[in-house]
């Protein structure tokens, strides 16, 4: 995933704090100067950089802490805040109503992707309920038309489009009314690509505009566009008033940095990016998981809201069941390999737990860890039902193994690795032991359910090192939350 070296290079940095016996102003320095030269790396602007520099040595001030105060810990949080600022411009953008027709303009660059995302945006729009509708403004590019047809047509999307009238500001116009009439509920008006050397297309930019008065302009930004980002973002705030940015082709090897300066550009918040040219792959972008993922540290609501989809609604009662009890068997281990196939790239899967980050599983490595564990899904087709419902790993005996072997058609060692595996997820599975797991829609109560004792269990003890310990897992569980979650750690210890 792009911004993954990001994420690496800036968790190492405050790994190596963590190793540091005492923690002066060298120390700080050193951290601090090797997550700027991360960023400056990732394309974000050096302003940017400098500012986040000043605003950590504000919080983390050596001199001022108290004795005893856990120095490691305001750091880490100190730059989880700084990231998220970042990425947060502190202001909601305007969200859509069902039943109440809503007109979106989506503006951006040549390629960066728009025509795709718009698509993109209504189908996912459409899944939640919506009656959105597609308008072609863009007359300037040969061919935008057919592609926007094509990719409606597919999602069984209403469009409007011209191929022989020139004037986009008409077309917009013509097909903003013709779909209220019809009582669209989301119409969305796909614009030229232009940059900001083209004064002719922002003026087009700007009619257009005023002519379909949009309740929302979104800013479509190319991940890998660099440090020309800021200067291009501002350039179409300027013109037309961006109210929401969209990053696209983020399942790219791109820096991704300019992602951050177009926030601070438009000062206007990302509300979804695209992570690959399938028309389901495009995912809400919140703020906290996302800067929670890139550091290493994991997405555990995005991962349980992940399972929810996956996991067929009479089933999550009984895992979650199971979960709880801490027994795991292979069955359930197939359940679960299953479940992540379903849930998309793996790498990203991954990237929410914590202690894993999206550069552990490198681009080359998702495929094998995919055949990996269709091998694996093989190997338990050839077991039987009492084999499969075990939770004795003494039942599988030499002979029971070969017999897996052959009918699976895999060597010996292979059904061992399986085995191996399989013990190893036991072990984690029996660590959650206890947990309670909220239900659908109860996320924010993930603090009542979950007390910070299971999560230090189930935490790498190298990860729950970096991030402070015990108190550290304490207040960044806090720090992710809603109010509620910060109240929910307010005392430690397990179940009593």
């Amino acid at each position: 995933m792009v911004l993954a070296q990001l994420g690496g290079s800036i968790s190492r940095a405050l790994a190596q704090m963590s190793n540091a016996t005492v923690i002066d102003e060298k120390v700080l320095n050193d951290c601090l100067n090797e997550i700027s030269r991360a960023l400056l790396q990732a394309d974000v602007q050096f302003k940017m950089v400098r500012d986040m520099q000043t605003n950590i040595k504000r919080i983390v001030n050596l001199e001022a802490l108290a004795a005893g105060t856990n120095k490691r810990r305001i750091m880490q949080q100190a730059v989880f805040t700084e990231l998220c600022n970042m990425l947060d411009p502190g202001k909601p953008s305007f969200t859509p109503k069902k039943g109440k027709p809503s007109v979106v303009m989506f503006v951006g660059l040549q390629g960066s992707g728009k025509t795709t995302t718009c698509t993109k945006y209504a189908f996912y729009h459409q899944r939640k309920g919506f009656k959105p509708a597609l308008v072609c403004a863009d007359t300037f590019r040969a061919g935008a038309f057919d592609q926007l047809k094509q990719n409606a047509t597919k999602a069984k999307i209403p469009f409007y489009g011209s191929y022989m009238e020139s004037d986009p500001v008409k077309i917009a116009v013509e097909g903003v009314e013709r779909f209220k009439k019809e009582n669209c509920d989301l119409i969305i008006v796909d614009t030229s690509g232009r940059h900001k050397q083209e004064a002719a297309l922002f003026e087009e930019m700007r009619q257009v505009s005023e002519a379909t008065k949009p309740d929302l302009v979104i800013f479509v930004m190319d991940s890998s566009i660099g440090q020309a980002a800021f200067d291009q973002a501002q350039a179409f705030k300027q013109s037309a008033s961006v109210g929401a940015v969209i990053i696209t082709k983020m399942d790219g090897h791109a820096k991704g940095g300019g992602a951050l300066s177009a926030v601070a550009a438009t000062k206007s918040p990302v509300i979804f990016i695209g992570t690959g040219e399938h028309i389901d792959e495009f995912e809400v972008f919140d703020v906290k998981p996302f800067v929670s993922r890139l550091l290493g540290m994991g997405d555990w609501s995005g991962f349980m809201d992940k399972i929810h989809e996956v996991v067929p609604t009479d089933q999550q009662p009984e895992l979650l069941q199971k979960l709880s009890e801490g027994s795991f068997t292979l069955r359930l281990m197939y359940e679960q390999f299953q479940n992540i196939l379903k849930m998309g790239p793996i790498g990203q899967v991954f990237s929410m737990l914590p202690g894993f980050s999206a550069e552990l599983m490198p681009k080359g490595h998702e495929k094998e860890s995919q055949a990996k564990i269709k091998r694996y899904m093989t190997m338990m087709d050839s077991m039987t039902d009492a084999e499969l419902d075990s939770t004795n790993p003494k039942l599988m005996t030499e002979s029971r193994i070969i017999r897996i072997a052959r009918g699976s058609g895999r060597p010996v060692r292979d059904v061992m690795d399986m085995l191996e595996e399989y013990k190893r997820l036991a072990k984690i599975w029996g660590k959650m032991k206890g947990l309670k797991i909220p239900k659908k829609g109860e996320m924010s109560a993930l603090s009542r359910n979950m007390n910070v004792q299971h999560m230090s269990k189930v935490l790498p003890p190298q990860m729950l090192k970096q991030i402070g310990g015990m108190g550290g897992l304490q207040s960044l569980m806090k720090q992710m939350g809603s109010k509620e979650m910060s109240g929910m750690f307010g005392g430690m210890g397990g179940d009593r």
